[in-house]
């Protein structure tokens, strides 16, 4: 072993090692990729050849000691970095001096396999909680015989009251005996004064009751003609005023007259169609056009909710002498009140376009032109011709598959409320911006937000088995709620009902 060890001084190639790093070192940053490797290489053969020599020397030190000797040591020293060496090269990762050894586990397991300390605390430990679970197993049966206590005071205070309470009631009992004998024998007249007394209060509560009944009929009677006669003052306001600034337009062309345009007598009467000669309109302040727009806003839906709430009223019971069934009554109402609508509304159009023709060549260019037709139209709401819209809508409704198969009635009779309905929507259009009803369809999903149900209808159906009357609509905003009757497969019932009118039409033809 000594003389491997004096060759290995003699070589002098740990020394050359350390140069070799050194100069590498120096030189690694000038050198090429190639270079760098080669001197890599090199180093780790010389310390292959340097780690050959060492282990030969320790095989031979090891065999010197003989079978014991030496043990200890390599288990202590050579065990460990051998263990970080393999783990570490096969991680990638360079040898840890901190790396846990098989000989430190060694040492932990000869430490907790002589610590006879230890043994005693667990056995402390365990005498410990043993003495806890019997306090534990006391306290429970202590517990139990006082909940078997607290059962027994609970019957016993149960079967008291019961007992109290059975002597309430035996005293109750005689008390009430006592009542009724004292009521068997009072006099019989005291009996039949109080009868009288009872009779004679419920006659005053009667009168009262239909005196209360008779003065709020009276007022609501008085309310309403008050109304009307607001109402028609206020109509014959704007006519008062269309015709005085038609006054002043003529006496202000007939001051100053043109050659083109001979000047007309004032007493000449206004004329009772917009294709007659039309006297100019004098524009209104803005705060006094938007107060009556207001005004003429609020009187229409009034007028609109009186004829949902009255006029429609009216014409059920006019239908209801010839028609036994309710859906087929409400069903012709709808109709008739959708039909008045369209019809109004082609009348309007038909009427403006008259005006604009008519104002043409006093208004044309001039910015005010859309105001003096809006303004005419309004003060010249009475020429509309509700006759002929009647007839319009009685001509439609005759030929509507849903009512008018087979001929029931004749829709005459509905004469007066379709008239008013087809004044109220022709009202509607001149207002800015128009009302109209909202569109509604057999069939299809019911809005909360447009409609109500009516009192007969199935509240868990989704779909309208029918209209009974529509919403109002300015835009897309609802200014009224209409009425609907929704049913459980409401698209079948309306199938099956369509089915049932198209039959007997197509037997007519046939």
């Amino acid at each position: 072993m000594a003389e491997n060890l004096r060759r290995l001084v003699s070589n002098e190639t740990l020394r050359r090692l350390q140069d070799r790093v050194d100069s590498w070192a120096k030189e690694y940053n000038t050198n090429t990729c190639d270079q760098n490797l080669n001197y890599c290489l090199e180093l780790i053969e010389q310390v292959a050849k340097v780690q050959g020599q060492l282990f030969g020397i320790l095989t031979i030190a090891a065999q010197e000691g003989g079978h014991n000797d030496g043990v200890e040591t390599i288990k202590s020293r050579l065990l460990p970095w051998l263990e970080a060496s393999f783990t570490a090269a096969s991680m990638g990762k360079p040898v840890d001096s901190k790396v846990p050894s098989l000989q430190d586990t060694f040492d932990r397991e000869r430490l907790k396999g002589s610590s006879p300390r230890d043994l005693q605390l667990l056995d402390s430990d365990l005498n410990t909680t043993r003495n806890q679970l019997n306090q534990v197993k006391d306290d429970l049966a202590e517990t139990g015989k006082a909940l078997e206590e607290t059962k027994n005071r609970s019957a016993i205070s149960l079967l008291a009251a019961e007992e109290e309470i059975n002597q309430l009631k035996k005293q109750l009992k005689s008390l009430q005996a006592q009542e009724d004998a004292r009521h068997r024998n009072l006099d019989p007249r005291s009996s039949e004064r109080s009868s009288e007394q009872r009779s004679t209060d419920q006659r005053s509560s009667e009168q009262w009751c239909s005196e209360q009944r008779s003065a709020e009929q009276r007022n609501a009677e008085v309310i309403s003609d008050y109304e009307k006669q607001l109402r028609n003052l206020k109509d014959e306001i704007a006519v008062l005023n269309a015709e005085k600034a038609g006054l002043q337009g003529r006496a202000a062309r007939s001051r100053s007259p043109s050659p083109g345009h001979p000047s007309h007598s004032p007493s000449r009467s206004r004329s009772t169609s917009p294709s007659n000669k039309i006297a100019k309109i004098r524009s209104t302040s803005p705060n006094g056009s938007k107060m009556s727009s207001v005004a003429r806003k609020a009187a229409l839906l009034s007028r609109f909710s009186d004829a949902y709430s009255q006029a429609r009223l009216d014409a059920q019971c006019l239908l209801r002498r010839c028609i036994d069934k309710a859906e087929t009554v409400q069903r012709i109402i709808y109709i008739a009140t959708v039909e008045a609508f369209h019809v109004a509304k082609m009348a309007f159009r038909h009427f403006k376009i008259r005006v604009r023709k008519t104002l043409t060549p006093s208004y044309g260019g001039s910015n005010d032109f859309e105001n003096a037709v809006s303004e005419y139209i309004i003060c010249h709401l009475d020429l509309y011709d509700s006759v002929s819209s009647v007839n319009d809508v009685i001509r439609a409704m005759n030929v509507n598959p849903k009512i008018s198969f087979p001929p029931e009635v004749d829709f005459c009779l509905l004469s007066d409320f379709i008239q008013e309905i087809c004044c109220i929507a022709f009202a509607m259009q001149s207002l800015e911006p128009p009302l109209d009803i909202a569109f509604g369809a057999d069939g299809e999903v019911f809005n909360d937000s447009k409609y109500r149900r009516s009192y007969d209808s199935d509240f868990t159906a989704p779909l309208v088995y029918y209209h009974v009357w529509p919403a109002l609509m300015e835009n897309d905003c609802v200014i009224m709620k209409g009425e609907a009757v929704t049913r459980r497969g409401a698209f079948y019932l309306n199938q099956m009902f369509c089915d049932l009118i198209v039959e007997p039409i197509k037997l007519g033809f046939c």
